[in-house]
């Protein structure tokens, strides 16, 4: 996750332009800092900002699956084209085993 950037300097610059002395300056924006810092700390704990998932993230995934369903189609149609030749293979088989047997029953009467 990014991390926020806090211009410490420019915060105490300002705060000397408007008339606050430089350890009043220092004084507020180290307690802005960890304001800040305590704040984004406490709503990474509440919301769980660590595990959350970007756009990107969710456009990797999406890439992923659709990767997945491809392979999956692919096997689908290899597994089908197999199952196919298998099921005319044995009925070739047993159209040969039928018509043997009755050439067979057939020639011995």
């Amino acid at each position: 996750m990014n991390t926020l950037t806090f211009d410490t300097h420019e915060f105490v610059k300002k705060l000397k332009d408007v008339g606050f002395s430089e350890e009043q300056a220092e004084v507020i924006t180290n307690l802005q800092k960890t304001t800040s810092s305590n704040t984004l700390e406490q709503a990474r704990r509440d919301y769980d900002l660590d595990n959350l998932a970007t756009k990107r993230d969710l456009r990797e995934l999406e890439l992923k699956i659709e990767l997945v369903r491809s392979e999956l189609k692919r096997d689908i149609a290899e597994t089908k084209a197999e199952l196919i030749r298998w099921v005319v293979g044995v009925g070739v088989l047993q159209t040969v085993l039928i018509t043997a047997l009755v050439l067979k029953l057939a020639g011995t009467h």
